[in-house]
């Protein structure tokens, strides 16, 4: 195991979609080992290395909300974009006024988590990539707040806000254990022809999601 770390997130909503819903967004009951790992990219993030989520903690009970939100229902071509980029063709805009439509979805509030994670060197790691290095460099981000980008919770529009945890873990005011059935793991990137979802057995014991040595489906 690399060097580790722990990080504290909080945010007033999240939204964990799980696939299997369409039109209608439906959160995960807790975060996905995927949306950790984007927290943790979002604020330290190099080709080098490579983040492995090991533990979640929910320091809040679990709560839902119900919210609808005006979406649009048409994306940009990429066709029209690269052509327009060409001078071959105009841009095609996408007008909201007569694209709108209102989309529900059920959402966490009042979300606390920290995050237990460590990093490995990848095969993109040259000789000054030492592990020192790279741990030393996203301590003193933690520290400091810096971010490459907001991490959010799922959604550009709930915001995690994030600090480092050097001590103990708090105990907060943690759920009861719970089985949650298959969850989203990851995204399997190997062939990038054919990107597939990893799922996981995920459940709640003393308020942690263990994820070390969890099996994975595909």
């Amino acid at each position: 195991m690399g060097y580790g770390i722990k990080v504290e997130v909080w945010g007033d909503y999240a939204l964990f979609s799980r696939p299997e819903m369409k039109t209608e967004r439906v959160s995960y009951d807790v975060m996905t080992p995927s949306a950790a790992r984007g927290i943790i990219e979002a604020i330290y993030w190099k080709p080098a290395i490579r983040w492995v989520i090991d533990r979640i903690h929910v320091l809040k009970p679990i709560r839902f909300t119900n919210v609808r939100r005006n979406e649009v229902s048409s994306k940009m071509s990429h066709t029209n974009a690269k052509s327009a980029m060409a001078g071959n063709a105009e841009v095609k805009p996408i007008i909201t006024s007569q694209d709108i439509q209102q989309r529900a979805s059920m959402l966490l509030k009042d979300v606390r988590y920290v995050i237990e994670a460590h990093f490995e060197l990848t095969p993109k790691a040259g000789d000054e990539d030492t592990p020192e290095k790279h741990y030393n460099i996203v301590l003193r981000r933690l520290r400091e707040g810096q971010c490459f980008h907001q991490p959010c919770f799922g959604c550009r529009e709930f915001p995690a806000s994030f600090g480092i945890v050097e001590d103990e873990v708090p105990q907060g005011d943690r759920p009861p254990d719970k089985d949650f059935g298959y969850m989203l793991f990851d995204m399997d990137f190997s062939n990038k022809r054919d990107i597939q979802p990893v799922f996981f057995r995920a459940a709640l014991k003393d308020g942690i999601v263990d994820l070390r040595d969890c099996g994975v489906v595909r």
